[in-house]
């Protein structure tokens, strides 16, 4: 398949788009319209870039380019999958933890991932963000709830505001005297790194509290020249940068490009925080991997890069329960032993070559 010569130059949004650019096959047409009319698509002229047309397992295109598999809702999948709802005590606000709260300020993204777990609520048709009201009632929620120490704004992703009403949101939420951090989850320092100018930097940044910036990427050619440098131009801005990324199939779920991801975010300055695994979002399962998979993935680079290269394995349980770790265990306990009237306790403890020894050792 050969991809039309010419520079792209606005976000492909339309399944005829993807295949005039040789991203998506005339045969399949039809599927992809019954998936655009529920799901948006968006794919960037970043991110066209990377794709190789004519690689059908390609790992960018299987992020962002929409498939007839799309259409199968599996048994358990669920449009609101994290309980979003469940924890939404008003529009914009999602507070399942008592010291932080999701501020979901936009309902649009840079770029539409095929697994996203709230494709049900972001997108074309939908609302493109808070009403001036809701904003203000939002920030009457949390400024009526000491306990929240945190602010996490989401969406959509925020950093499609402009660096002018981004700079006016963090001064009124550095402005409640107990938020004390204000992150920002975004994808747009790989989907459009240009966007991430001297400006919006400046924007991000604060008096009274302090500004983290959560980057999600999920394979290692995402990391490139531009992205690094949008990304640098944030960490030299003073704001810390930690990562997210979700185990996709035929994405990341192999260990040398999940080695490849951690060490490209450290040497970004951005430190390996989630590896997610796939939510139960509708028409999503051909992206899941088993559990299993993912608790070996964790425990096969657990022996290949460094502690500043692990992530945490994360499930977000169903129903708005929160995430729990899932990564592999290496600690058991052995039988309990008598020495002279005492019990002695020991355990099994497994190295990274996958070597039992015990703890503490016998004498």
């Amino acid at each position: 398949m050969n991809r039309i010569d010419r520079k792209l130059t606005a976000t492909l949004r339309q399944p005829s788009e993807l295949i005039e650019r040789g991203l998506a096959r005339q045969a399949a047409l039809a599927d992809l319209e019954q998936v655009a009319a529920r799901y948006a698509i968006g794919v960037t002229p970043d991110i066209v870039a990377l794709i190789d047309p004519d690689d059908p397992n390609d790992p960018i295109a299987r992020q962002f380019i929409p498939a007839a598999d799309e259409l199968v809702t599996q048994p358990g999948e669920n449009a609101d999958p994290i309980g979003d709802d469940t924890h939404s005590p008003v529009p914009g606000i999602v507070h399942r933890y008592p010291d932080r709260v999701l501020f979901k300020l936009v309902h649009v993204c840079a770029v539409y991932c095929r697994f996203c777990f709230r494709r049900e609520m972001v997108g074309p048709g939908k609302a493109t963000g808070l009403s001036e009201d809701a904003y203000r009632n939002a920030l009457s929620y949390i400024r009526s709830r000491p306990e929240i120490w945190e602010v996490i704004l989401t969406g959509g992703d925020p950093l499609m505001l402009s660096p002018r009403r981004l700079a006016e949101i963090m001064a009124d939420l550095a402005a409640i005297d107990h938020v004390k951090i204000i992150r920002l989850h975004t994808r747009v320092p790989m989907a459009d790194p240009a966007r991430v100018n001297p400006e919006m930097a400046r924007a991000l940044r604060v008096e009274g509290a302090t500004s983290w910036i959560a980057i999600h990427a999920n394979h290692p050619r995402e990391l490139t020249p531009e992205a690094r440098h949008a990304c640098a131009r944030l960490a030299d801005a003073g704001i810390p940068l930690v990562s997210q990324t979700v185990l996709l199939k035929g994405v990341n779920d192999d260990v040398a490009t999940l080695e490849a991801l951690m060490r490209a975010f450290v040497e970004c300055r951005i430190k390996p925080y989630y590896l997610h695994h796939g939510d139960l979002a509708p028409g999503t399962a051909h992206l899941r991997t088993t559990i299993e998979a993912g608790q070996e993935l964790m425990r096969s680079l657990r022996g290949r890069v460094s502690g500043l290269c692990q992530p945490d394995y994360v499930l977000d349980i169903p129903g708005g329960h929160g995430k729990a770790p899932i990564g592999p265990g290496y600690l058991t306990q052995d039988n309990p032993r008598q020495r002279e009237g005492v019990n002695e306790t020991r355990y099994r403890v497994v190295d990274y070559c996958g070597d039992v020894h015990l703890y503490p050792p016998k004498v």
